[in-house]
């Protein structure tokens, strides 16, 4: 008698499936919703805080506001949310599935685990390209609304506004990528968790520009990337004094993808290398 073997799953199914995981956690529309509301308000209060204060500005500051109006577009204190929110999205549904050991029987069903974790990266990868899409999007719309009460918001086409809408939202992928790549080598909640934060947030505090590679490692992190690409006056700052070892909008993209890049691979290949 000739044994009858199921045929391997198509890569559409694989992706079909890790879709309906991923918006079958209830915990993940809740993170995805608090975060949005979170970072759209604290980037909504910075620019209301702006036209508060604006008419009390001196004349040099109010004749540099429009770069102002592209800060408050998406501020740091926005991004390390986002950051922190994206990554630990992007770890739990690694970590997640070890924790609760649904990872075996996933394993079980589907014995090609690269295939397996790369629907899962392409999933993630796509949802949060699209959220932080989304959440930028809205900060913009949100913030030069309410600076255009003052006539300084600006529109999509002003010179380096949309480089500030992508990266912001390009922000949101990465972090969760590289939330996915150390799950998959730590497979462990909390210590995942202690990690991302201390690598993706912690460290670009730590880090200064004193040396030159130093600077080097700041500047590829990828929070500090992102602070090169939405700083559209990058070297001709009038309020705040400029790097020593100044990086390229080029270089701030290309953190963003090796950043990407490596974490996808790192996710991908490291459930081969070690079992469940």
């Amino acid at each position: 008698m000739t044994a009858i073997t199921a045929p391997s799953p198509r890569f559409t199914d694989l992706l079909a499936a890790e879709w309906l995981k991923l918006r079958s956690l209830r915990s993940t529309y809740w993170a995805l919703g608090a975060t949005a509301l979170a970072v759209v308000a604290f980037n909504a209060n910075a620019a209301r805080a702006d036209y508060t204060n604006y008419p009390h500005y001196g004349h040099v500051i109010q004749a540099h506001f429009l770069s102002w109006a592209l800060r408050d577009a998406f501020t740091a204190g926005a991004a390390m949310i986002l950051i922190l929110a994206a990554a630990s999205i992007g770890a739990i549904t690694v970590v997640g599935e070890y924790a609760t050991g649904l990872i075996r029987t996933t394993f079980t069903a589907v014995p090609d685990r690269r295939a397996l974790m790369a629907a899962k990266v392409t999933v993630v990868a796509a949802v949060m390209t699209v959220y932080g899409a989304v959440i930028a999007g809205a900060s913009f719309a949100a913030t030069q609304a309410i600076l255009s009460g003052r006539d300084q918001g600006v529109p999509i086409g002003h010179p380096g506004a949309l480089r500030v809408v992508a990266a912001s939202a390009l922000l949101a992928p990465v972090a969760a990528l590289a939330g996915m790549g150390l799950g998959a080598l730590i497979r462990h909640s909390a210590t995942t968790m202690v990690v991302t934060t201390g690598v993706l947030l912690l460290l670009p505090s730590f880090v200064t520009e004193r040396y030159h590679w130093t600077a080097c490692v700041r500047n590829a992190l990828p929070f500090n990337a992102w602070i090169r690409l939405v700083n559209v006056e990058y070297g001709h700052q009038v309020f705040t004094l400029s790097p020593r070892y100044p990086t390229t909008v080029a270089g701030g993209w290309t953190v963003y993808a090796v950043w990407a890049a490596v974490a996808a691979v790192v996710a991908v290949v490291a459930v081969d290398r070690r079992d469940v």
